[in-house]
């Protein structure tokens, strides 16, 4: 990478959409190219100034303070590619206010780049809405994974989705198809899970005693003679959740190449179920606004109806 040299000092105002980050953080994403260690050295220096005063590492900066950013040296980036413009992701919008995007992500779409995949869902959308200062994940999907997924478009909205998460107020439901008979109608399974990688790097996650909690509640739809289709209602959101405990309880999810039964999913791509049959159906929220209920509703694929229709 190329040496620009210095840039000059910049003063700038904070906007609404950054209020509440630290200014750590802040600066790391603003100063793209200067190393970390470099910006805590200026912030503890005092070289910049938060409404003319010193600010430490942790303060949070608000809506209308005045940062003044010493010159720093910042190196020089390989242009990237824009992200693709995807007319399949803008019909897959389900809502859109100034708060929060609510949308139906399509199977084989990861939600953000990285692991061999240049554009994600987020990458995406913000080349689709430059105007948007601020876009971010509010929660994740499996990139088989299809349904529901909400991204905020306001700091201050990614902050009390992101609390009413941790305190179990999303309702999100999940519809998954599985090998074998599932006897029980409704059923809660609590288990431990513990995330590690493999030799390649790829993630993994396995029940182990010394995880993190786990709660998922199961619920039967239908059964036929050799699968069952399930509901599954997630009460914490680990990586791998559903996947993981269905395995682990001998019922594996049909399609899925991590923790299922890898001979029957050959069957089944014979058969016409290319992907893993895994589809969230439904989140269920306060708007981080308003407060109003909301409930986000996405119907199965034509692909994972059309299989269960040649099952029946």
């Amino acid at each position: 990478m190329k040496d620009l040299g210095k840039i000059s000092v910049s003063r700038r105002k904070v906007g609404e959409e950054a209020a509440g980050q630290r200014i750590d953080n802040y600066l790391v994403k603003l100063l793209k190219g200067v190393p970390k260690s470099h910006v805590y050295r200026i912030l503890r220096s005092g070289e910049v100034r938060v409404n003319g005063g010193r600010a430490k590492p942790d303060y949070r900066i608000q809506s209308g303070d005045e940062l003044r950013i010493p010159p720093v040296r910042v190196a020089e980036r390989p242009a990237k590619a824009a992200p693709p413009v995807s007319a399949e992701l803008e019909r897959a919008v389900l809502f859109e206010d100034e708060y929060l995007i609510a949308l139906n992500k399509p199977s084989g779409l990861a939600v953000h780049g990285g692991s061999g995949v240049s554009f994600g869902v987020i990458e995406q959308l913000r080349g689709q809405r430059p105007q948007a200062k601020y876009l971010e994940l509010v929660h994740r999907l499996d990139r088989d994974t299809s349904g529901v997924l909400l991204l905020a478009k306001k700091r201050s909205a990614l902050t009390t989705m992101h609390a009413a998460l941790r305190e179990g107020q999303f309702k999100k439901y999940y519809v998954a198809l599985v090998k074998g008979v599932w006897r029980n109608q409704k059923q809660a399974v609590r288990l431990n899970l513990h995330k590690y990688l493999l030799p390649s790097g790829e993630r993994r996650v396995a029940v182990k005693a010394d995880g993190q909690e786990s709660h998922t509640v199961f619920e039967l739809k239908q059964v036929w003679r050799d699968y069952s289709l399930l509901r599954a209602e997630l009460k914490t959101g680990r990586t791998h959740q559903i996947r993981v405990h269905l395995s682990h309880l001998g019922f594996p999810i049909a399609g899925d190449d991590k923790y299922g039964d890898f001979e029957l999913n050959k069957e089944l791509t014979r058969q016409g179920l290319k992907r893993m049959f895994l589809h969230a159906v439904s989140v269920g929220l306060k708007h981080p606004a308003s407060g109003a209920k909301l409930v986000f509703e996405a119907p199965l694929p034509p692909e994972l109806q059309n299989f269960i229709g040649s099952l029946d």
